[in-house]
């Protein structure tokens, strides 16, 4: 098929405005991710101008949410399945929507903890039914902490559990957060971070950062989702306009 306009790019300037090499324009026409090239009578491939806003929108989907779910939605564009397009789209949003929920409640458990973290108030291991007197709770309270995962006493060679200081300062932890009515999938989470970081300051900034990188990744969506309306406006004129807003 021959351009029926002359507004037209070769694949390298393609490739310098997306900011990639010509074989990744060729790859992306490959994977069904950009519309297929055209040729000129010479017989050379060529790109209308118009179709400039693909692989930019592309490339911004998988910062903001990866390979995985951004490849659905270029194939869908490229297909002119608009329909199929937003319905990835939305699950996009969606995906980032859940890590922004998550890492919003991590947050909050990891700044109660940091605003109200106890003492360790001895050196030595502590049997569970010391423990369970301590926090006013029942050892088979600390049992369900254990099964859940937020608890890992060692075992004695008896059998039973000793809680080293750092166990009980988890249990503290959990124990007051448990008060907060906070679920403990939620408090399991926060110890591995603390665990990972070594203190709570360090696991709170660090999830702050993560929720940062979020907000980055919706930026990027966003950015990506301009680019998608300008390509789908560009295929069909009349997808916006009075009456289609």
């Amino acid at each position: 098929m021959q351009p029926s306009n002359w507004n037209l790019m070769k694949p390298i300037d393609l490739a310098r405005s997306a900011g990639v090499s010509p074989q990744a324009v060729r790859d992306y026409e490959a994977q069904g991710l950009l519309p297929p090239a055209l040729r000129s009578p010479s017989g050379y491939r060529v790109y209308e101008q118009r179709r400039m806003d693909a692989p930019h929108a592309f490339l911004l989907l998988v910062r903001a949410v990866g390979y995985r779910l951004a490849r659905p939605i270029m194939m869908a564009i490229t297909k002119g399945d608009i329909d199929d397009a937003l319905t990835h789209l939305d699950a996009a949003h969606a995906s980032l929507t859940q890590d922004r929920e998550a890492l919003g409640r991590l947050e909050k458990v990891l700044a109660s903890a940091a605003a109200d973290r106890p003492a360790e108030a001895t050196t030595d291991p502590l049997t569970i039914g010391e423990l369970a007197r301590k926090l006013g709770v029942t050892p088979t309270t600390l049992r369900s902490w254990e099964k859940a995962g937020a608890l890992t006493p060692r075992r004695h060679p008896t059998g039973s559990r000793e809680y080293q200081p750092k166990d009980v300062r988890d249990a503290h932890l959990v124990h007051m957060l448990r008060r907060g009515h906070v679920p403990l999938p939620h408090i399991v989470t926060a110890l591995e971070q603390i665990h990972y970081s070594g203190n709570l300051d360090e696991a709170l900034a660090q999830v702050q950062g993560w929720s940062a990188r979020v907000n980055h990744q919706s930026r990027h969506l966003l950015a990506a989702s301009a680019r998608i309306e300008a390509v789908v406006v560009r295929e069909d004129p009349a997808t916006l306009g009075p009456g289609n807003v």
